[in-house]
């Protein structure tokens, strides 16, 4: 009997993993639950509804619009769920949920499927829909909710990072320098007992998440570690060397969960060693330069979406050549 056998060819890898995109997504999942319930904790309830609505958008636009694209469904890879969790973290708790709804749609429909969907969008969708959102809605973005203010009344509070950003700008920065502030202590900023989006005030829990998720080989620390590193290098020169400075600007706005969980993306971030050091540094460097010139206090946002764009361009220079590989100026001069 002569069976009938015929080659099989496909993209590699060749290798097969027992890693899939759900799992991965699972645990990135897992890692941001300790952020979500220092957020409840923080700010109340209402955070719960933020986050559910916003999973539910991303969820529900992804399957209708892989429908209407007609695509197979990729619901069940969990994709859309981490992005709708990312968005709520990036929003303040009082934000409507229409605008949330808006921002969830644009980031599944326009960032995400119109490109191809998972694995082929060129920029991170939640940053991207931050963006458009603080474009759009700038008033309501900017509304931070004092922490534990859900208790009694519902008040906005300007956010640490506002207020830094006038004692670098009044002059010569000490210790003195923040005395009589309206800033919280280093203390509460680690512990999340600031305003801020609702999953990046919580220092705390964002480490737990990247311990969890290093724990799991996930991610690496190399980005994060290029990112923040590269930060505060230049905010402690920026700052005369002074560490509280430093400090703050560490553990304010949304470097930490920038840095762990959006910076990190395996779509939008180099998989080569020397390019993820190359894109880590490019968004410290560019996060810096924001907050310390800008107009806008914040920079990470702005910061990973550039660099995203950067990321093909990085790869080209940055991934290894083959053994052997002749380069092409030597082979133009060979043939002439």
């Amino acid at each position: 009997m002569i069976l009938d056998k015929k080659l099989s060819v496909s993209a590699s890898p060749h290798d097969h993993s027992k890693d899939t995109v759900t799992r991965i997504m699972l645990d990135v999942v897992i890692a941001l639950v300790p952020s979500l319930i220092a957020a409840v904790f923080l700010f109340g309830p209402q955070t719960l509804i933020v986050s559910a609505v916003s999973v539910g958008t991303c969820v529900v636009a992804e399957y209708f619009s892989r429908i209407v694209m007609k695509r197979h469904q990729t619901v069940g890879d969990l994709s859309a769920v981490v992005t709708g969790l990312l968005i709520a973290f990036n929003v303040p708790t009082s934000m409507p949920l229409w605008m949330v709804m808006l921002g969830d749609v644009f980031a599944i429909v326009v960032v995400k499927q119109m490109f191809g969907g998972i694995g082929m969008n060129f920029v991170n969708p939640a940053l991207a829909t931050r963006i458009m959102l603080i474009a759009s809605f700038p008033t309501k973005m900017a509304e931070w909710n004092a922490p534990f203010t859900w208790k009694n009344e519902v008040m906005t509070t300007a956010s640490p990072l506002a207020e830094i950003k006038n004692i670098y700008r009044s002059g010569a920065i000490s210790n003195a320098s923040f005395e009589g502030k309206d800033l919280p202590s280093l203390l509460d900023m680690f512990l999340g007992k600031r305003a801020g989006s609702l999953g990046e005030v919580c220092a705390i829990a964002l480490i737990i998440g990247l311990i969890y998720l290093l724990a799991r080989k996930v991610i690496k620390i190399t980005i994060p570690l290029a990112y923040v590193g590269s930060f505060a290098v230049i905010m402690f020169i920026a700052g005369g060397f002074n560490l509280t400075f430093l400090a703050y600007h560490i553990l304010s706005g949304g470097l930490l969960l920038g840095a762990i969980f959006m910076a990190t993306d395996y779509t939008t971030s180099p998989i080569n060693f020397k390019g993820q050091i190359i894109f880590g540094v490019g968004c410290g460097v560019i996060t810096a330069l924001i907050r310390l010139f800008g107009n806008l206090p914040e920079g990470v946002s702005f910061a990973i979406i550039l660099m995203n764009i950067l990321v093909p361009h990085i790869e080209h220079l940055t991934t290894p050549k083959p053994f052997g590989t002749v380069k092409e100026k030597k082979v133009k001069e060979a043939k002439e």
